[in-house]
């Protein structure tokens, strides 16, 4: 039996899909289990053994109607007997049609449903504190009424030398291991997904305030500037206990550094994510137009907890559809004020610092 698994998306999604392959894989351990992603999010995936082939969507083949085709191709001589598209989008739709496969499972799209022989209803609202998000993405898995019981939390893996790298880093920096370490999401994908930066430098300044910690920053290159300015807005008792060149150089670097520190607190995205694939307690801030619903996976008011504006002002949200808050991200972040989240930052700190 021969399976590919489809996910062209970011890494939450990534690390969220491979419980479809890990599964598979626990249900049938002799089938070979692909799976298809972008190649940017390749090193979340490194050492994992829930699949047998990752095959990567390169932006060549975005830019390139000929290398897609070759991709095109490739997957089709891979004669697949089962194709599980989670990603559902034009780019998924052309390799479900191109694979041949027997059988294809997606999410139900009206007008899309003559591309799979079996299509799921995405779920509104979670049934357990395991997200929507990932209910969902195990619901593809429906139709194959599989008698295992299933896997539910991602997982990243860090191999014993990767763990060496991020010991040896943390006491080349100078980092009190006597202390808790903090990484810090200072900054999201984009500036709507940002908490406003003299926001953050207060909730960071609370934190260093409450507990002798060591804290790290979460950035890369090109947003070295807006990292800085934070990080200059911070009280300079705070900046004697932030090691803010303490990075890594790859996305790999990042995972072993977050491996060795203690807990994540800052915006929702990536970072988050990987955290949580490592089983470290996370204090996630939701952007104002972002569905906390789908994202709040794992939520047990204790190891995972978040925090959204609706949470405390549900007023400002009446009748308001995405494409409008989105427009208004910028107006709904002022009112999301430090003051606001810091009683249940500190209970998440107390806990676990």
């Amino acid at each position: 039996m021969k399976v590919l698994v489809i996910q062209q998306k970011m890494i939450g999604d990534v690390l969220v899909s491979s419980l479809i392959c890990e599964n598979l894989k626990k249900a049938y351990p002799k089938a070979q289990i692909d799976y298809m992603v972008y190649e940017s999010t390749q090193p979340v995936l490194q050492g994992n053994p829930a699949f047998d082939n990752l095959i990567l969507f390169k932006p060549k083949h975005r830019k390139s109607k000929k290398e897609l085709f070759k991709l095109l191709i490739s997957v089709r001589k891979e004669k697949y007997d089962l194709v599980i598209d989670s990603y559902s989008k034009l780019e998924s739709w052309l390799v479900v049609i191109f694979s041949g496969a027997p059988k294809k499972i997606s999410y139900y799209k009206k007008n899309r449903t003559f591309l799979y022989t079996d299509t799921v209803i995405r779920k509104t609202k979670a049934l357990s504190n395991i997200g929507r998000i990932i209910e969902n993405r195990l619901a593809l898995l429906n139709p194959l009424n599989l008698k295992i019981e299933l896997e539910t939390f991602p997982k990243i893996y860090v191999s014993k030398e990767e763990k060496q790298y991020a010991e040896k880093l943390f006491q080349k920096s100078m980092l009190n291991n006597a202390k808790k370490t903090v990484m810090l999401g200072i900054l999201g994908s984009t500036a709507d997904k940002t908490y406003p930066l003299e926001y953050m430098a207060s909730l960071i300044d609370f934190i260093a305030e409450k507990k002798e910690v060591n804290l790290l920053f979460n950035y890369i290159p090109s947003q070295f500037s807006e990292a800085k300015k934070i990080y200059d807005l911070c009280k300079k008792t705070t900046r004697e206990k932030i090691f803010f060149n303490v990075t890594g150089n790859s996305l790999r670097d990042f995972i072993s550094i977050m491996n060795n520190c203690d807990v994540i607190i800052g915006n929702d995205g990536g970072a988050i994510n990987i955290a949580k694939a490592l089983n470290k307690p996370s204090f996630i801030i939701f952007s104002p137009w972002i569905d906390k619903l789908g994202w709040a996976t794992f939520e047990d008011g204790k190891n995972h907890i978040s925090i959204h504006l609706k949470d405390l002002q549900p007023q400002l949200f009446h009748n308001k559809d995405g494409k409008t808050l989105k427009r208004e991200s910028s107006q709904l972040y002022k009112k999301f004020s430090p003051e606001s989240i810091e009683p249940q930052l500190e209970h998440f700190i107390e806990f676990h610092l």
